[in-house]
């Protein structure tokens, strides 16, 4: 069930957000649009509430700090590569007290996909700034189970071009399922298991992208 981040919550979200601004893990402006944006995420895939779901990037929190609010059932995974964001995210997951269910890993998600313990598990992954859709949607599939959703933020004015690769799309066993909230959210649908050599090694996906 997805429900709007808890009224009690809004004010420790926004003092982490504002936090990961001054570090410059957040962008500039009101905080109060972040928020609004990272609820999109769970508008766009309506009521289906994750078990597991996993931040690609999440670097200041977002959007995952805000969904695992949102989504107050399930277990999240934040992955970023950076050092110092992860020290950030560990210590906004304790003050906000989501520390028995929330995660935070250090690493490249081409490798981390590959563990067993999150190897086609995951319901849903979110990405809010990781990369072009075509890493993006390589470095998901192989934590998404049969069935599990992609989301991914679009940029301002984007009318889903990015994303006319069908044919690139199905050698991850994903295919398009449409767009949220006025285009402003692509979904991903991972229709069958990522197959066994994707994701392929760290940044090959970004030096060979598959579209």
């Amino acid at each position: 069930m997805t429900v709007p981040v808890p009224q009690a919550a809004v004010e420790g979200v926004l003092a982490v957000l504002a936090a990961a601004q001054e570090r410059g893990f957040v962008g500039p402006g009101e905080l109060a649009p972040h928020v609004a944006h990272a609820e999109g995420f769970a508008a766009a895939i309506a009521d289906e509430s994750p078990r597991l779901a996993i931040d690609l990037g999440s670097g200041g929190g977002l959007p995952g700090l805000v969904l695992a609010f949102c989504w107050p059932a399930s277990r999240w995974m934040l992955v970023d590569a950076g050092k110092q964001r992860c020290e950030f995210l560990l210590e906004a997951v304790t003050s906000l007290g989501l520390g028995d269910r929330v995660q935070v890993r250090r690493g490249r998600a081409e490798e981390l996909a590959r563990e067993v313990a999150v190897r086609h598990k995951a319901d849903v992954v979110v990405a809010r700034a990781f990369g072009p859709p075509a890493v993006v949607a390589e470095c998901a599939a192989g934590f998404l189970r049969a069935g599990g959703l992609l989301v991914v933020s679009e940029p301002p004015g984007a009318d889903g071009g990015r994303w006319d690769h069908d044919d690139e799309l199905a050698l991850l066993g994903q295919r398009r399922r449409g767009t949220g909230a006025a285009g402003s959210y692509q979904v991903i649908e991972q229709v069958d298991p990522c197959p066994d050599r994707f994701p392929r090694r760290v940044g090959i996906p970004a030096k060979r992208p598959l579209f």
